[in-house]
């Protein structure tokens, strides 16, 4: 049997950020401020106040006040500055961050199942699924808090706090479905008002108590640890509030690419949350009573009311940017195989990164609603915050060390110092935050641990159904035998069969063979295969092989940010000279009728969760775009 190629196998393809300049720089930094800082900028809401008034608080005294003021400090330049903006963003997937593109950097996500390799995808997984418990908390937390400050207005509007909470969050979903493209030219001014008047107030603030700048020597925070003891190690969790959505700096340099993002933390983002950060300790040293709502506290009276309306407005585009993180992630999870297919609808016609998923959307929202009204305040949401984010930055940590040095070569000793280094600091972090599981961080563990059920129950069972047919399939040349000793009858058109194995012989090919007793004239057999790069050029898309007579098999590669689209397909087909006219061809897919059995593989509750997300998963028919009434369905039945 002769094989002939006839087009280039998939090529890596090059970052799609070039080194913006001058207005488009200016554009991008502007937008990214939005999106990009949204999550990070409204932490001065919460993050002073749980330190001295939380459920682990410190008491209100000036060696305190400089004490926690130096370890936030230290946190943004460390966490923020260095570990995230100098290092972690080099570590993009050709374009693309985030913990999912950094795990299929790390390690093909279809390589050889050796442990060390599988641990470190494991790893990645589940701080993707972390992600998800993140989501749910940050809308509800941001936006509790903002409004929270009319409590400080007047006690008048108390019990409107949680009805006006939820009504703003329901708005806030059911918005997702128009898409951010009309109002996202909105929310960089927004996010830079926002930035200005924290920094206006903080300056106020610390032009009443100039001292509280000695703060930034860590000589301070050293002396915290040495007061306060254990104490002093648990108000860590509460520190910790000031770098919760340093994940969405890594997450968002496909959007914006890595020098705006660097520029808008360093010019205005950071000295902005230094300034109001050291303003609410300067308050505090001379008011100790301000410590219930420091950030409200330090405000004029006249400016409560813009202030909550400003504030609200900054925590919804915070709560924006992290649900669309959550699109994103599902997308990135359906196309590496580790989610059923789901419905994704593109809310823009140019941009390709706004989509909208109904049932991450729903489930959000819920969730979110759940959680207001659960907690039922900001400060005892924040007892469950930080958990999820503390662990997900472990896990970027210890992949960063896998890349830098098995990917870029770097020098051992150095690395493993810069890590430890990184390391030291997380994990002290994430013993702080750890000991609010009973105060309410169960819920993101819980969370991250179901959708990591599912996640790694779906690509387990994906393989062993992978598997299963590999084992029953018949191979090519035995079945072009088949064909040339029978001669079966060839009707006219094009059938083109879709098959994830591309080495094998379809069922379907087979199965229309043996109850039809036909053949088209030509038959394709078409493979989708999701690459572990971000984007795959159209020159690389497709890959065909001349099997025998009119045989061909078609392998189409994507990367995990595209959405395959087998009409496109054809398209190219045509135009590399092997013609498909579309109302002349049928595909054929198979529908499995998958049983649960005791054979080695997954235990048998995984087994039949696996074969209900399958029968709820979004069809093959809509997921690829082919046109309905030209698909013809054959099922088969597969014991997993």
């Amino acid at each position: 049997m002769s094989e002939e190629k006839t087009a280039k196998a998939v090529t890596e393809t090059p970052a799609s950020f070039a080194d913006p300049r001058g207005r488009y720089l200016f554009i991008l930094s502007l937008t990214a401020l939005g999106v990009v800082y949204g999550d990070i900028g409204t932490s001065p809401l919460y993050a002073i106040r749980e330190c001295f008034y939380g459920s682990h608080a410190i008491a209100v005294t000036r060696e305190n006040v400089l004490g926690v003021l130096s370890l936030i400090f230290w946190s943004l330049i460390i966490v923020i500055s260095i570990k995230y903006l100098v290092f972690i963003l080099r570590a993009d997937n050709r374009g693309e961050g985030g913990i999912l593109a950094l795990a299929a950097l790390v390690t093909p996500v279809r390589a050889s199942a050796q442990a060390a390799r599988w641990l470190l995808i494991l790893l990645g997984l589940f701080g993707a699924a972390l992600l998800y418990g993140d989501g749910m908390i940050t809308p509800a937390i941001s936006v509790l808090s903002a409004v929270e400050g009319l409590e400080v207005a007047t006690p008048f509007f108390r019990p409107y706090v949680i009805p006006l909470t939820v009504v703003i969050i329901i708005g806030l979903f059911l918005f997702q479905r128009r898409g951010t493209a009309g109002v996202g030219v909105i929310f960089g001014p927004i996010t830079l008002v926002w930035f200005i008047t924290l920094a206006a107030f903080g300056i106020y603030h610390i032009a009443q108590e100039p001292g509280v700048l000695t703060a930034v020597s860590p000589l301070h925070g050293l002396d915290f640890f040495l007061r306060n003891k254990l104490q002093g190690f648990l108000v860590l969790g509460a520190v910790f509030l000031v770098v919760t959505g340093g994940e969405a700096l890594y997450a968002d340099i496909g959007h914006f690419g890595i020098r705006p993002i660097r520029l808008t933390w360093f010019v205005l983002v950071l000295p902005a949350l230094l300034l109001n950060y050291f303003g609410q300790g300067a308050l505090l040293i001379a008011t100790p009573s301000a410590a219930v709502n420091p950030f409200y506290q330090m405000l004029p009276r006249w400016s409560l009311y813009p202030m909550v309306i400003l504030a609200t407005a900054a925590t919804v585009i915070a709560s924006q940017a992290v649900i669309s993180g959550a699109f994103s992630l599902t997308r990135q999870a359906v196309q590496l195989g580790y989610s059923p297919r789901l419905r994704i609808e593109h809310t823009s016609p140019t941009e390709i990164g706004q989509i909208y998923i109904p049932v991450i959307n729903w489930g959000l929202m819920l969730a979110c609603i759940g959680l207001v009204l659960g907690f039922r305040s900001s400060s005892n949401l924040a007892a469950a915050y930080g958990v999820a984010v503390t662990t997900t930055m472990v896990i970027t940590t210890l992949l960063f060390y896998v890349v830098a040095r098995k990917k870029w070569r770097w020098n051992a000793l150095a690395l493993l110092a810069l890590c430890g280094g990184f390391l030291v600091i997380d994990l002290s972090f994430f013993g702080a935050n750890i000991l609010k599981i009973t105060h309410g961080g169960w819920f993101p563990l819980v969370i991250a641990a179901i959708v990591f059920t599912i996640m790694s129950t779906w690509k387990t069972g994906r393989r062993i159904l992978a598997e299963r047919l590999r084992t029953s399939s018949l191979p090519m040349k035995t079945f072009i035998d088949e064909v040339e000793k029978q001669s079966p009858v060839r009707v006219p058109g094009t059938a083109i069969f879709m098959y994830s194995n591309p080495a094998g012989t379809p069922p379907a090919l087979v199965n229309n063979l043996k109850y039809n007793k036909v053949l088209h004239e030509r038959n394709l057999i078409l493979t989708v295969e999701t690459e572990e790069i971000p984007h795959v050029s159209a020159e690389d898309r497709l890959e065909v092989v001349h099997i025998k007579d009119e045989f061909y098999r078609i392998v189409a590669h994507y990367g995990f940010m595209q959405d395959p689209n087998i009409p496109e397909v054809l398209e190219s087909l045509n135009a590399s000279g092997l013609e498909i006219k579309l109302d002349e061809t049928v595909f054929f897919v198979s529908r499995e009728r998958l049983l649960a059995t005791e054979k080695p593989g997954m235990a048998i509750w995984r087994e039949k969760l696996f074969i209900w997300m399958s029968r709820n998963a979004r069809g093959a028919t809509s997921f690829f775009s082919i046109p309905a009434d030209r698909v013809v369905e054959l099922g088969i039945q597969i014991e997993l």
